[in-house]
């Protein structure tokens, strides 16, 4: 017998879930991947705050971290529910749209293919840049077979890669690591982005 008050309910044995709501759903459902999708995400950039020693970004991401809560709410709650849907604002696309642009402005900021795993802490945030892109890639997906999201839901999701990409260039920058892929032994044409 489960205590009521266990975190293990044994609900969803047979492969359904709830959604905010309510609702029972498969845990196949191209909703439950996206929002799962964010839950990982949110899991990963932990770790990519656990290892980083740069207390500026430790902040920054543990507030991003904060955003993705009701992000993945707004996602598992359908439009249509009873419980309240969080608004997802353009200002917190604004907020990230402000981290680019000012990472981007700092000095010995990589322009070219990085090559993931030169430093530990950087190659956490990269673990997290393509969570997240596979983060977006599961909100489009749910999205083209119907569902409903607000737009920056999408939005956010993308601008987040960017900026966890520059959080693993900024503490290689802050930390005197070279990570880019051209050098005088691999030459190659640069490029502004890791994908």
């Amino acid at each position: 017998m489960v205590p009521p008050c266990s975190i293990s309910t044994r609900k969803g044995d047979a492969g359904v879930t709830r959604l905010g709501g309510g609702e029972q759903i498969s845990k196949a459902d191209a909703r439950v991947e996206a929002y799962g999708a964010i839950d990982e995400l949110n899991t990963i950039i932990g770790l990519a705050r656990a290892f980083c020693t740069d207390e500026e970004l430790r902040g920054i991401v543990r507030a991003i971290q904060r955003e993705l809560f009701p992000i993945g709410s707004a996602i598992s709650t359908k439009p249509t529910s009873k419980k309240h849907v969080p608004t997802i604002g353009k200002e917190m696309v604004h907020r990230l749209d402000a981290l680019v642009e000012r990472f981007e402005a700092e000095p010995n900021i990589l322009r070219d293919w990085s090559l993931p795993g030169e430093f530990r802490e950087s190659a956490a945030f990269d673990a997290a840049r393509a969570i997240c892109r596979r983060a977006e890639r599961a909100a489009v997906r749910y999205v083209s077979s119907g569902g409903v999201v607000q737009p920056t839901v999408l939005e956010y999701l993308n601008r987040l890669s960017d900026v966890l990409w520059l959080c693993a260039r900024v503490v290689e920058a802050r930390n005197g690591i070279d990570a880019r892929l051209r050098d005088e032994e691999h030459p190659g044409p640069p490029w502004s982005r890791a994908w």
